[in-house]
Order: C-alpha cells, then sequence, then structure tokens
C-alpha cells in the first residue's frame, strides 16, 4: 500500500520561503516520477512541478524561476522549495506520482501566504 505524507507547510509573508518534504513508503521509489499539486479554495487541483525518475524537472508557468522541486531516492523523498511566495500560492500542496496516481493523494500540507 502506497503511502504519502507531506509535511513542511505553514504561514509565511509574500515574499518568503518554505520548503516541503513528501516521504514515500509501499512503493519502489527511485523508478516513479514525483510530483508536487496544490488545490487552492475554489479551484481546481492543479500541477505543480514535476520530477522524473532520471531527474528531468517540469514546473508550471506560474512557479517557474521561484519553485524548485528535488529527490533524494535513498530517503524515498521528494522536496518543493518555494521561494519568492505570492498570496496567490496559498494552497493545499499535495505530492503524488507524476503522472498522478488516482489512489496516491495523501492529506496535505496548507500553504498560506499573506501579510
Amino acid at each position: 500500500q502506497v503511502q504519502l505524507v507531506e509535511s513542511g507547510g505553514g504561514w509565511v509573508q509574500p515574499g518568503g520561503s518554505l520548503r516541503l518534504s513528501c516521504a514515500a513508503s509501499g512503493m519502489i521509489f527511485s523508478i516513479n516520477g514525483m510530483g508536487w499539486y496544490r488545490q487552492a479554495p475554489g479551484k481546481q487541483r492543479e500541477v505543480v512541478a514535476g520530477i522524473t525518475s532520471g531527474g528531468r524537472t517540469d514546473y508550471a508557468d506560474s512557479v517557474k524561476g521561484r519553485f524548485t522541486i528535488s529527490r533524494v531516492n535513498v530517503e524515498n523523498t521528494v522536496y518543493l522549495q518555494m521561494n519568492s511566495l505570492k498570496p496567490d500560492d496559498t494552497a493545499v500542496y499535495y505530492c503524488n506520482a507524476y503522472p498522478f496516481h488516482r489512489d496516491y493523494w495523501g492529506q496535505g500540507t496548507q500553504v498560506t501566504v499573506s501579510s
């Protein structure tokens, strides 16, 4: 059974930074693409960033140059470094496979950007 546990969210002022972590279990982590997704109130869930098993990264246009996705296979962990945060980044952030698997969604971690 795959389990993905996100952490690292919180409240931050505009321009601030946060680092999200996602610990995976129950899967062969190193062969899976992994991604970060977010869902803001009243909006559909969207992909934020993805990283393939080979390390290639993809980013949504809205976060390019501000967010960085990385992975440490020996730790079964994927990270999302978020800099220059904006109020529009406020959302619940989830990790999942990339592309996502419908059965892998975890609880997510709340990120709130406000002054």
